[in-house]
Order: C-alpha cells, then structure tokens, then sequence
C-alpha cells in the first residue's frame, strides 16, 4: 500500500487530456465528475490523472487550489483498490477529476464522492474485463 502522488502519476500530457475530453467515459457523483479512458500511458503506471476546478465559479485561486488539495487527498488515500484492481487486469486509465459544485465543500463530502466514483469506475472496468 502507497500513499504517495508522484509526478509520474500525473496526467499531463495534452494529447491524452484532449482524447479524455473528447472520447472519454463518465461517471458523475456529486460534487465530482470524473472522465476517464482506458488507454496506453506514456508512464508505467496503473492511473494518470489530473484535477480541474473551474475558473469561472471560483474567481479567487487561493479558493481553487483548496479545492484542488482536497480532491489530491482524498485520490491520494483512496486509490489503492483501483490500483491494485488495475494491475490484476493488467490495464492502465486516464482520469479527470473535476469539481462541479459552486460551493465550497467540506474535505469529508470530497472524499464520500471520490469513494463511490471509485466504486463505479472499478466496477465497469471489471465489466470491461469480463466482456473481453
């Protein structure tokens, strides 16, 4: 068990953050969204992913970032059971992990959401699986 968020573990590269927005599956749970794609990553690593808050709901950046901390951390701690699900089937995932609440919610909400997305996410990848 890791909880660590090295760099390799971040999505960036445009190419795959273009294809997410374009192509990419959807799971939604208030206040999170969360795109992702099942895809060849530059990196050798289960999951790439990368955080977005909005600019036009929160004007101020010291607000963004809070938010952005919050979503890291409960990825951070909360990522094990997919990774560990993900190198069994041998698979590797883009994410987006975008907030979409105009409030500013409390880190515990935050990490219920980020939970439940992993539940879903990890179940249809096991659909994936089975269906091939």
């Amino acid at each position: 068990m890791h909880f660590k968020y090295p760099k390799k573990e971040k999505l960036c590269s445009k190419i795959l953050i273009g294809k997410l927005f374009e192509n990419s599956n959807r799971i939604r749970k208030y206040p999170l969204t969360l795109l992702w794609i099942s895809d060849e990553l530059p990196a050798q690593v289960p999951v790439q992913s990368a955080i977005s808050v909005s600019k036009k709901r929160f004007r101020k950046a010291v607000t963004r970032i809070l938010l952005k901390r919050r979503i890291r951390e409960a990825f951070r701690l909360n990522k094990n059971d997919l990774y560990e699900q993900l190198m069994s089937y041998n698979k590797q995932v883009a994410l987006m992990i975008i907030y979409q609440s105009n409030d500013i919610l409390p880190y515990a909400n935050i990490e219920k959401s980020m939970k439940i997305l992993f539940t879903d996410l990890s179940h249809k990848l096991s659909l994936l699986d089975n269906s091939h």
